[in-house]
């Protein structure tokens, strides 16, 4: 596979990124080290490239058969194309002082409110290193639930009750967050 240079100044990054074919060749060097692409839901080899329509069809039987690059990354879920995500990762990782959400709306042409969305997405993706999509089992969603455990103060006897409203609290602490 060929290895493409990484960009030096904010000009080259944007002149590179507007051709959708680098974008698309970068984007596989990064997210695949060997330079195959594998579908997102089942993991086989067996994809081909759809130039037409700019996706990938897998042969796997299953749902979701077509997909983009952009799956299973920081930027699904975003109408915002690769020529103005990646120019925005190069700017914020050679920034010596960060970027604000305006001087990236003004530089690509999208949104204060675009621009700040992109930011923060990249930024979460720089802090885990990696810019796989935060996700459960099986590439699914993550849910996360709150609960209290100890002792329920009114099923207490009244000098246990008593005793627990004198610790150093003063209240009735008995529950403990459980996330």
């Amino acid at each position: 596979m060929e290895h493409f240079s990484i960009p030096k100044t904010l000009l080259d990054a944007v002149k590179f990124y507007s051709d959708p074919e680098n974008c698309r060749q970068h984007m596989i060097e990064v997210r695949w080290l060997d330079g195959i692409v594998r579908c997102p839901t089942c993991g086989s080899q067996k994809v081909t490239f759809l130039k037409a329509a700019n996706l990938y069809k897998c042969y796997g039987r299953h749902d979701r058969a077509k997909f983009s690059l952009k799956v299973g990354t920081v930027f699904e879920d975003s109408p915002i194309g690769l020529d103005k995500w990646l120019p925005v990762v190069w700017l914020l990782a050679n920034a010596k002082n960060g970027i604000s959400s305006y001087e990236v709306a003004r530089s690509i042409g999208v949104t204060q409110k675009s621009a700040w969305f992109m930011l923060h997405r990249i930024r979460k993706a720089m802090q885990s290193r990696s810019f796989g999509k935060l996700g459960g089992p099986e590439g699914g969603p993550v849910e996360v639930d709150e609960t209290y455990i100890g002792p329920r103060p009114q099923k207490m006897h009244r000098e246990r009750r008593l005793k627990m409203q004198t610790g150093l609290s003063g209240g009735l602490n008995t529950k403990t967050a459980v996330v």
